[in-house]
Protein backbone atom coordinates (compact mmCIF):
# COMPACT_ATOMS: atom_id res chain seq x y z
CA UNK A 1 0.00 0.00 0.00
CA UNK A 2 2.87 2.02 0.87
CA UNK A 3 4.62 1.86 -2.72
CA UNK A 4 1.14 2.52 -4.57
CA UNK A 5 1.23 5.81 -2.78
CA UNK A 6 4.51 6.89 -3.53
CA UNK A 7 3.62 5.82 -7.04
CA UNK A 8 0.29 7.81 -7.28
CA UNK A 9 1.82 11.12 -7.17
CA UNK A 10 4.64 10.84 -9.65
CA UNK A 11 1.98 8.80 -11.68
CA UNK A 12 -0.39 12.25 -11.75
CA UNK A 13 2.70 14.24 -12.35
CA UNK A 14 3.37 12.02 -15.15
CA UNK A 15 0.56 12.30 -16.83
CA UNK A 16 0.08 16.00 -16.22
CA UNK A 17 3.46 16.87 -18.18
CA UNK A 18 2.08 14.40 -20.86
CA UNK A 19 -1.03 16.25 -21.04
CA UNK A 20 0.63 19.60 -20.72
CA UNK A 21 2.87 18.12 -24.08
CA UNK A 22 -0.39 17.14 -25.97
CA UNK A 23 -1.91 20.40 -25.73
CA UNK A 24 1.07 22.54 -27.02
CA UNK A 25 1.59 20.60 -29.56
CA UNK A 26 -1.93 21.15 -30.45
CA UNK A 27 -1.80 24.22 -30.79
CA UNK A 28 1.46 24.86 -32.40
CA UNK A 29 0.12 22.44 -34.92
CA UNK A 30 -2.88 24.74 -34.97
CA UNK A 31 -1.43 27.62 -35.42
CA UNK A 32 -1.59 28.27 -39.33
CA UNK A 33 1.59 29.56 -41.23
CA UNK A 34 2.13 33.16 -42.13
CA UNK A 35 0.92 32.60 -45.98
CA UNK A 36 4.48 32.33 -48.21
CA UNK A 37 5.66 34.79 -50.38
CA UNK A 38 5.32 34.87 -54.37
CA UNK A 39 8.27 36.13 -56.62
CA UNK A 40 5.88 37.91 -58.86
CA UNK A 41 2.29 40.15 -58.76
CA UNK A 42 -0.62 38.62 -57.06
CA UNK A 43 -3.78 38.08 -58.83
CA UNK A 44 -6.71 39.91 -58.07
CA UNK A 45 -7.17 40.33 -54.44
CA UNK A 46 -5.04 36.81 -52.97
CA UNK A 47 -2.49 40.02 -51.78
CA UNK A 48 -0.71 42.96 -52.17
CA UNK A 49 1.71 43.30 -54.82
CA UNK A 50 4.81 45.18 -53.73
CA UNK A 51 7.36 46.52 -56.19
CA UNK A 52 11.13 47.90 -54.93
CA UNK A 53 12.88 49.75 -57.47
CA UNK A 54 16.81 49.33 -56.82
CA UNK A 55 17.24 52.64 -59.13
CA UNK A 56 20.88 54.14 -59.09
CA UNK A 57 21.51 51.04 -56.64
CA UNK A 58 21.74 48.25 -59.23
CA UNK A 59 19.44 45.27 -58.75
CA UNK A 60 16.22 46.34 -61.44
CA UNK A 61 13.09 46.11 -59.93
CA UNK A 62 11.64 43.31 -58.55
CA UNK A 63 8.05 41.97 -57.51
CA UNK A 64 6.87 40.47 -54.73
CA UNK A 65 3.25 38.99 -53.11
CA UNK A 66 2.14 39.23 -50.32
CA UNK A 67 -0.75 36.35 -49.83
CA UNK A 68 -3.73 37.29 -48.03
CA UNK A 69 -4.37 40.98 -46.16
CA UNK A 70 -0.88 42.19 -44.56
CA UNK A 71 -2.34 44.65 -41.47
CA UNK A 72 0.84 46.91 -42.34
CA UNK A 73 2.98 47.92 -45.84
CA UNK A 74 5.68 46.71 -43.47
CA UNK A 75 4.20 43.39 -42.99
CA UNK A 76 3.40 43.63 -46.74
CA UNK A 77 7.08 44.31 -47.95
CA UNK A 78 7.93 41.19 -45.25
CA UNK A 79 5.51 39.38 -46.24
CA UNK A 80 6.48 39.37 -50.07
CA UNK A 81 10.01 38.38 -49.15
CA UNK A 82 11.67 41.59 -48.92
CA UNK A 83 14.09 41.89 -45.81
CA UNK A 84 13.92 45.77 -44.33
CA UNK A 85 15.85 47.57 -42.15
CA UNK A 86 15.20 50.73 -40.52
CA UNK A 87 17.67 53.33 -38.84
CA UNK A 88 19.31 53.23 -35.61
CA UNK A 89 17.08 56.47 -34.40
CA UNK A 90 14.24 55.49 -35.37
CA UNK A 91 14.00 51.90 -36.13
CA UNK A 92 11.27 50.76 -38.81
CA UNK A 93 9.23 54.13 -38.82
CA UNK A 94 11.61 54.69 -41.44
CA UNK A 95 12.83 52.40 -43.67
CA UNK A 96 16.73 52.44 -44.29
CA UNK A 97 17.93 49.34 -46.26
CA UNK A 98 15.57 47.30 -48.40
CA UNK A 99 17.45 43.52 -48.83
CA UNK A 100 20.38 45.13 -47.59
CA UNK A 101 20.46 48.25 -50.35
CA UNK A 102 22.02 50.63 -49.93
CA UNK A 103 25.15 48.76 -47.45
CA UNK A 104 25.99 49.81 -44.53
CA UNK A 105 29.42 51.61 -46.06
CA UNK A 106 27.28 53.66 -48.41
CA UNK A 107 24.35 54.92 -45.70
CA UNK A 108 24.97 53.67 -42.36
CA UNK A 109 21.21 54.35 -41.05
CA UNK A 110 21.90 55.46 -38.01
CA UNK A 111 19.79 59.18 -38.50
CA UNK A 112 17.66 59.26 -41.67
CA UNK A 113 19.26 59.15 -44.97
CA UNK A 114 19.63 62.65 -47.49
CA UNK A 115 16.25 63.81 -49.18
CA UNK A 116 18.53 62.90 -52.65
CA UNK A 117 18.98 58.89 -51.47
CA UNK A 118 16.04 57.25 -49.56
CA UNK A 119 13.47 54.67 -50.10
CA UNK A 120 10.22 56.44 -51.06
CA UNK A 121 6.65 54.78 -50.46
CA UNK A 122 4.18 54.57 -52.78
CA UNK A 123 0.73 53.47 -53.23
CA UNK A 124 -1.62 52.16 -56.27
CA UNK A 125 -5.42 50.90 -56.08
CA UNK A 126 -4.44 48.34 -58.28
CA UNK A 127 -2.49 46.91 -61.45
CA UNK A 128 -2.40 49.50 -63.97
CA UNK A 129 -3.05 51.98 -61.61
CA UNK A 130 -0.94 55.94 -60.84
CA UNK A 131 1.28 55.96 -58.31
CA UNK A 132 0.40 58.06 -55.52
CA UNK A 133 3.48 59.22 -52.75
CA UNK A 134 2.46 57.71 -49.27
CA UNK A 135 1.71 60.41 -46.58
CA UNK A 136 1.60 57.28 -44.07
CA UNK A 137 4.65 55.52 -42.88
CA UNK A 138 4.39 52.10 -44.13
CA UNK A 139 4.45 50.67 -39.97
CA UNK A 140 0.86 52.83 -40.31
CA UNK A 141 -0.71 52.46 -43.45
CA UNK A 142 -3.05 49.12 -44.22
CA UNK A 143 -2.88 47.99 -48.14
CA UNK A 144 -5.91 46.51 -49.56
CA UNK A 145 -5.47 43.11 -51.35
CA UNK A 146 -5.47 44.01 -54.73
CA UNK A 147 -3.65 46.87 -54.63
CA UNK A 148 0.11 47.63 -55.03
CA UNK A 149 2.97 48.70 -52.70
CA UNK A 150 6.16 51.13 -54.46
CA UNK A 151 9.28 51.35 -53.13
CA UNK A 152 11.63 53.08 -54.95
CA UNK A 153 15.38 54.24 -53.79
CA UNK A 154 16.36 58.06 -54.98
CA UNK A 155 15.19 61.44 -54.48
CA UNK A 156 11.35 60.50 -54.42
CA UNK A 157 10.38 59.70 -57.76
CA UNK A 158 7.92 56.71 -58.24
CA UNK A 159 9.16 53.51 -59.04
CA UNK A 160 9.84 53.24 -62.43
CA UNK A 161 7.27 50.57 -63.75
CA UNK A 162 3.41 50.78 -64.10
CA UNK A 163 1.91 48.96 -61.05
CA UNK A 164 1.93 45.60 -62.43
Amino acid sequence: MLMSRVHNPVRRWLASIVAAAVVAVGLIAAEPSPPAAQAAACTGTSGVTVVVDYGPLGGGVQVGCALGDPATGLAAIQGAGFTVAGTQRWGLAFVCRINGQPTAATEPCINTPPASAYWSYWHASGSGAAWTYSTLGAGSYDPAPGSVEGWSFGAGAAPSITAP
